[in-house]
């Protein structure tokens, strides 16, 4: 094997962990947004109860919404939901790391 292929193969699995990191750092800032701002009425784990009646657990939001159209919701501000959910703001660096904790309770 070439040392341009060594290169690259080592270029590659850098790139590759550097993703899976950053993934996991926005995952951990996701619950701690979601820890926060929703968890008084919202389950957001994989097994507990919402507190709240009219609030689904987070675990089943993906299943209910596509990511997409949740991503959206976020980033117009969702004041929608249930009766006396205050209104939620977020930026998109915010929302994209509330998608990653959403869409880890699903793996």
């Amino acid at each position: 094997m070439s040392r341009t292929m060594v290169g690259m193969a080592w270029l590659a699995m850098l790139m590759a962990l550097d993703s899976a990191s950053a993934q996991t750092d926005g995952i951990a800032e996701g619950k701690a947004l979601v820890e926060l701002n929703c968890a008084r009425c919202h389950a957001i784990d994989r097994t507990s109860k919402s507190d709240h009646a009219d609030a689904p657990p987070f675990r089943t939001l993906s299943q209910r919404y596509p990511i997409d159209a949740l991503e959206e919701a976020f980033a117009e501000g969702i004041s929608t939901g249930h009766p006396d959910m205050p209104e939620f703001v977020a930026t998109p660096g915010q929302i994209g790391a509330i998608l990653d904790y959403i869409s880890s309770l699903n793996d």
